[in-house]
């Protein structure tokens, strides 16, 4: 019998993981000594974004109403993910105490002890399994709060994850990323064992207080830190204290969720300016907005995201000018800028256009929520500079009476856009605009509009986008069953897997059941694809979209 050599077995192994193929993994692993360990290697290496982990999800179930399982099939199905779930965790925490054939927790490259904390806390298996989960090797984890509820004993899910914490990184040589809402004591010992560490995610910020030097002595790859918030009353000084124990220009990635961002801060971060590529920053006030200026020494930001604290009418260009000037030139000599995201910051088309019309700029994603700006028109017509564009989200009310026209106009010039989300600024886009779209984007793959009186008239210019895969039509729609049935018979092998949801059917062109199950056995059979109908719930018939899809 032949037999393949080692080094084609790992690369063949090694590409399933690129793949994300649990289970052509996991039969490699069954299959005999020779695939187990290069297999189970790559499974561990990939097991937090296994199938289970945070519950799974109900995308692989029968969506068509002639396969609706019963609920009590739905909840035993839900059941056994829980199990396999826990089932995961308890064989990596076992593999770090030596109680396993194999040393699962020395492949793992991601930690995640927020997805424990999760399992720890669903119903479900507080119901069912924790009792299996903690018993022999695992009972020494189990902290329980003092009170109990409907008879059942608390679990101490943060003082649990600590501890498996603690056990599992002893053995984690190749680890690579940490989350959760793990304690900085906890951390101060962790960073040692940790050389190749290049990532850390913890939910409090003040978990990296007074660790920068152990990160700096210990962990020569560190590059990223993301944490959700940091609100004791030295949050700003340790945060800019941490930044600065770090290599200089070491920092690759930087995200906030929920910080204020003061002086000190930004100073620290311009102190990586040369490494940084990724900024995110959230919880943005106005009084603190024009300090963003003191980030001028980071030009290298591939991707920027900032978002307010909330509506602001506070007019940037007015009110501060000179670091309204100073902010614009800073964006502007990021010619690296690749994705762009701003939310909730009531200046940011002024401080967008600029951006956006600077030739040496190629945006391939820009976002941009919750704008209500008098100059809109100068943004949405700045936007034709970029046609690198391949996603665009955009969401926001404009007081311009033109807007519809001005945008699609621009909008017709990106015709590398794969990724057409549009939300309010579009309420107004009619017939013609869907059609100019649809005749000037090939390659949408992905498309969410709102708009108005939508008809039959805009099917066939839909149907040719070869490559799409997604349309939310959020507009007020007269759709017949035919049309939809004509626009399902035009789709292709591009549009397999395509998902049509019309979200806000005008009350007068309702479909009935049957035809919507006629729809869906057509678009099933035509591209294995699903339709997705629901009727206006506004009586006076104005759009009423809601909600962005993945």
């Amino acid at each position: 019998m032949a037999y393949l050599p080692d080094d084609i077995l790992y690369m063949i192994c090694a590409q399933l993981w690129h793949q994300q193929d649990f289970n052509t993994l996991f039969n490699c692993a069954c299959s005999g000594k020779q695939l187990a360990t290069v297999a189970l290697t790559n499974l561990y290496r990939m097991h937090d974004v296994a199938p289970v982990i945070s519950g799974g999800s109900d995308e692989e179930l029968p969506h068509d109403k002639s396969c609706r399982m019963s609920y009590a099939i739905k909840m035993s199905q839900e059941e056994r993910i829980v199990m396999k779930w826990a089932g995961l965790w308890r064989t990596i925490i076992l593999s770090s105490l030596g109680k396993t054939l194999y040393p699962y927790s020395q492949y793992i490259r991601t930690l995640n002890l927020q997805d424990l904390e999760e399992l720890l806390t669903d119903s479900k298996f507080k119901a069912g399994t924790v009792e299996d989960f903690f018993q022999g090797d695992l009972a020494q984890f189990r902290v329980d709060k003092g009170a109990e509820i409907r008879g059942r004993s608390r679990l101490d899910a943060v003082e649990i994850i600590n501890r498996v914490g603690e056990a599992i990184t002893k053995q984690t040589p190749l680890l690579e990323e940490l989350t959760g809402k793990v304690s900085s004591e906890a951390l101060s010992r962790w960073i040692p064992r940790l050389p190749r560490l290049t990532h850390l995610k913890p939910w409090h910020g003040v978990a990296v207080e007074g660790n920068g030097n152990l990160i700096r002595l210990h962990c020569p790859l560190f590059k990223g830190l993301d944490f959700w918030k940091w609100d004791d009353s030295n949050a700003n000084d340790g945060l800019a204290a941490f930044l600065n124990e770090l290599r200089p220009h070491s920092l690759q990635s930087f995200e906030t969720f929920s910080h204020p961002h003061v002086p000190a801060t930004l100073q620290a971060l311009s102190g990586h300016g040369e490494s940084l590529v990724n900024l995110n920053l959230n919880f943005i006030s106005m009084g603190t907005l024009p300090t963003l200026s003191l980030l001028k020494g980071c030009t290298n930001l591939v991707s920027l995201s900032l978002a307010g604290i909330g509506y602001d009418d506070t007019d940037l260009e007015e009110s501060y000018k000179y670091a309204y000037l100073e902010i614009i030139n800073w964006l502007k000599e990021c010619k690296k800028l690749r994705i762009l995201a701003f939310s909730k910051l009531f200046s940011a088309p002024s401080l967008m256009a600029p951006i956006l019309l600077e030739e040496s700029i190629h945006l391939t994603s820009l976002e941009y929520e919750s704008y209500d700006f008098p100059d809109s028109k100068k943004f949405h017509q700045a936007l034709a500079n970029q046609t690198s564009l391949q996603s665009l989200w955009l969401k926001g009310d404009t007081d311009e009476g033109d807007v519809s026209d001005t945008l699609v106009e621009s909008l017709s010039n990106l015709v590398n856009l794969t990724d057409l989300r549009l939300r309010e600024v579009s309420d107004t886009f009619s017939d013609r605009h869907i059609l100019q779209l649809a005749n000037s984007l090939p390659k949408l793959e992905v498309w969410s509009t709102s708009g108005y009186g939508l008809t039959d008239a805009i099917l066939g210019a839909v149907a040719s986008l070869r490559s799409l895969r997604r349309l939310d039509i959020g507009a007020l729609t007269s759709f017949t069953a035919d049309g939809i049935l004509g626009f399902v018979e035009r789709l292709g092998p591009g549009n397999k897997g395509l998902i049509l949801a019309v979200m806000n059917a005008d009350m007068d062109s309702e479909l009935s059941g049957p035809e919507q199950e006629l729809i869906q056995e057509r678009i099933a059979r035509k591209v294995e694809g699903r339709f997705e109908f629901t009727l206006s719930r506004d009586p006076d018939g104005v759009s009423s979209f809601e909600g962005d899809s993945d």
